[in-house]
């Protein structure tokens, strides 16, 4: 009797250690915390702005842009009824979504729209997270989005760039200080926001170049007709109405 007994709480312990992980994640990530300082708030923003501007270093962090880019395209895909085949991260910061079906349409439209306002949109939404308190649950919600998207990658590459990501932030929320992964939350909330709007200026520089021509522009220009210039336009309204936007949520001002 003491043998079955020992045996059963053996075979459970590591289901109750799964569990109470499970948990205290959960915990953690619903549990509201109290705003950082306006200070830190901006020093967050001046830190993600340097990176932005900064050539060497936005070389570095457009690779969190161009899985943000891409996932924007899968999820538009899979929302449009399309069939996602599979995603690609390069090391040049250029990526490819694959998706099967109808090659003209709404799906294709919104498919090849998503990839340039995504990062600004899910900038947007990480933005009124933080506006309500809930910065290391974006943190979770981050690293468990990556955990998805990990199941699209089809490219070494990528594969590397997802796991160093979600890494990267399963130690932040689970080894740092809660002051720290607030920090981290609105750095990458910030950049998210700012990083959205430089790729749409780079697209049209090389669009003026003819080095473009099969850029998500020129697509959606003849699925629809309309100028590749107006939705390149269109881009740059969209990313700076969720900087804008994002940012007052962040600084609590008032539009």
């Amino acid at each position: 009797m003491w043998r079955m007994d020992s045996a059963a709480t053996s075979s459970a312990g590591p289901f109750a250690a799964i569990g109470d992980v499970i948990g205290t994640i959960w915990t953690n990530a619903v549990t509201p915390v109290d705003p950082p300082s306006n200070l830190m708030v901006l020093a967050m923003a001046a830190v993600a702005l340097v990176v932005v501007l900064f050539r060497p270093l936005w070389h570095m962090a457009r690779h969190v842009i161009t899985i943000a880019h891409e996932a924007s395209h899968g999820l538009g895909a899979l929302l449009t009824g399309r069939k996602l085949e599979g995603i690609r991260l390069h090391s040049d910061t250029s990526g490819l979504t694959v998706s099967r079906g109808k090659p003209r349409g709404p799906g294709m439209v919104i498919t090849a729209f998503a990839g340039y306002v995504g990062p600004g949109l899910i900038g947007l939404g990480a933005a009124w997270l933080l506006k309500l308190g809930y910065a290391v649950g974006l943190l979770w919600l981050l690293v468990a989005l990556l955990a998805l998207l990990l199941l699209q990658i089809r490219n070494w590459f990528g594969l590397w760039s997802i796991l160093v990501s979600g890494t990267a932030l399963v130690f932040v929320t689970w080894f740092l200080a809660p002051e720290v992964q607030s920090a981290v939350a609105y750095a990458v909330t910030w950049f998210l926001l700012l990083g959205a709007v430089r790729p749409v200026f780079e697209l049209q520089v090389q669009r003026s170049r003819g080095q473009a021509r099969t850029s998500d522009a020129d697509m959606l220009a003849r699925l629809t007709g309309v100028g590749g210039l107006l939705w390149v336009m269109l881009f740059l309204l969209v990313t700076l109405g969720a900087l804008v936007l994002g940012g007052s949520w962040i600084l609590g001002v008032a539009l």
